[in-house]
């Protein structure tokens, strides 16, 4: 009988083997190389959209302690803090869409490298100057969406007109053409204090960013230790990886909501 039941008890013990092997396997993967995010607010439209969903490349620019995720509120990696040290390292380049920790509460940002090291940022009457000179800017129409609850918060876009209920919420767009060449829409839709900054030294070891959906977006253009809680200068240990492609995107309030999937989001490409 005993031999009986251990061959019994073969299969079973085989089949959780498996599922912890590819657990581990799953976790070194996700520690590794990829770590899944979700994009909740607005900050970088039309670029991406609150329900998008990506995959943020870790091997791109190498390991710090941000690339290591925290688990069970278990922070695996915290002994490594504070080190500029990165395994693999490579810095990013100006344009990159880049998800890093931020530098106060370490929640996980969302934007694009626009201020590398040594630069001077400064935002003049909306446009944006590099080393004292004015990114390239040219209309593209407008960004249209409906004025409705959007993601599983629920909050309503900001627009440029004065929409109806569930009418269209308009944004003026623009491509803007960083010095390296790389081009991107962004949105704008009045006229606010981020459209008027100072100059910005970007130290050394650090990182200037800022959101897509200018009117829309607490990135660096605002202090840390602001009633905003902006992002100010990051770290290079903060950075986690490069956004590349979507993977999925719902504009529902759950994914499970197969109506609101924007199928044409599907592996799209991020520029």
């Amino acid at each position: 009988m005993a031999k009986n039941e251990k061959k019994k008890d073969g299969p079973v013990k085989e089949t959780i083997k498996t599922v912890v092997y590819a657990l581990l396997i799953a976790g070194a993967i996700r520690t590794l190389f990829f770590q899944p995010f979700w994009i909740p607010s607005g900050s970088m439209k039309s670029t991406l959209l609150i329900g998008d969903f990506l995959f943020v490349n870790k091997f791109a620019y190498g390991y710090s302690y941000a690339s290591c995720p925290s688990m069970f509120g278990v922070d695996f990696c915290g002994f490594a803090k504070g080190s500029d040290t990165r395994l693999f390292g490579a810095d990013p380049e100006r344009g990159d869409v880049v998800v890093f920790k931020h530098p106060v509460s370490g929640e996980d940002y969302i934007k694009r490298l626009i201020g590398l090291p040594g630069d001077r940022i400064q935002v003049k009457d909306g446009l944006l100057y590099i080393n004292g000179e004015p990114v390239s800017v040219t209309p593209d129409g407008v960004f249209t969406e409906t004025y409705a609850p959007q993601g599983p918060e629920g909050g309503r876009p900001s627009c440029g007109n004065r929409p109806p209920p569930n009418g269209d919420c308009i944004k003026n767009k623009f491509v803007e053409v960083l010095p390296n060449g790389v081009s991107h829409t962004i949105l704008d839709f009045r006229d606010m204090n981020s459209d008027h900054t100072e100059e910005f030294l970007v130290p050394e070891g650090q990182f200037f960013f800022m959101g897509d959906n200018r009117d829309n977006s607490v990135d660096s253009r605002y202090s840390q230790t602001g009633p905003s809680r902006g992002v100010g200068f990051v770290p290079r240990e903060n950075i986690i990886g490069r956004a590349d492609r979507i993977i999925f995107s719902s504009a529902g309030r759950s994914m499970f909501y197969f109506w609101t999937w924007r199928s044409d989001r599907f592996f799209k490409a991020i520029e």
